[in-house]
């Protein structure tokens, strides 16, 4: 079973994402408050779990947190402030959402949850300075594979693959021949064909090498 706290306090969140190497559709971020007695002994890094399994833990990650929030961010926002700052930010947003303030975040990652706080862009929402100040007030601490290691990451991880998967389920129907409801986005041969022969959508991320041949794409 996966280690429950990092830190002392009681209200500390684990956060996660996913969807970070997709060609389409957002980046989606969790962040889970779970009570110091919650235990289970299947959750685990959602990418070593089978979509059953991920579909089972969700509403019992939902039932059982103290505070949990999911945020997407979407294609027009990742190609304006890059992935990696896009990833960090539905993370920051997820923390803002909570309906307790966490005491103590530990983030999946090698970046302080902390770090470029306020971007100016155009799209997404907008963090006021209060807002950047309660980020910037609350300890945290990445933890390489942290999805691996401790239960309230683990359970970031499974909301934020989840709610991703539903998203690009229910655009698969407007978009069918990208067949997202079985590549949910990723970089498949199937998907980059489909990119090839219909060209890109506004679920596309174009600041993404979407072929290989990225000057051949009519876009």
């Amino acid at each position: 079973m996966l280690q429950k706290n990092f830190s002392t306090f009681l209200l500390e969140t684990g956060t996660d994402e996913a969807g970070r190497g997709c060609l389409a559709g957002p980046v989606t971020a969790a962040a889970v408050i779970l009570p110091i007695d919650f235990e289970n002994n299947i959750l685990n890094d959602s990418k070593q779990l089978s979509e059953k399994i991920r579909e089972k833990l969700k509403p019992i990650i939902e039932t059982q947190a103290i505070s949990f929030a999911v945020t997407h961010l979407h294609p027009n926002e990742i190609d304006e402030i890059n992935i990696l700052n896009a990833s960090m930010k539905g993370m920051q947003e997820c923390i803002l959402k909570l309906s307790r303030t966490p005491e103590f975040i530990i983030v999946d990652g090698n970046r302080a949850l902390n770090a470029k706080l306020g971007l100016k862009n155009t799209f997404g929402k907008q963090f006021s300075k209060a807002e950047i100040e309660l980020l910037k007030s609350i300890p945290n601490k990445s933890i390489i594979k942290g999805d691996s290691k401790y239960l309230s990451i683990a359970a970031a991880s499974i909301l934020a693959k989840t709610y991703r998967d539903e998203y690009m389920d229910k655009i698969h129907e407007e978009f069918p021949m990208y067949n997202w409801k079985k590549n949910k986005g990723y970089p498949t041969k199937e998907h980059r064909e489909a990119i090839r022969k219909h060209g890109t959508t506004k679920y596309h991320r174009m600041s993404f090498r979407l072929l290989p041949e990225q000057l051949k794409l009519d876009i």
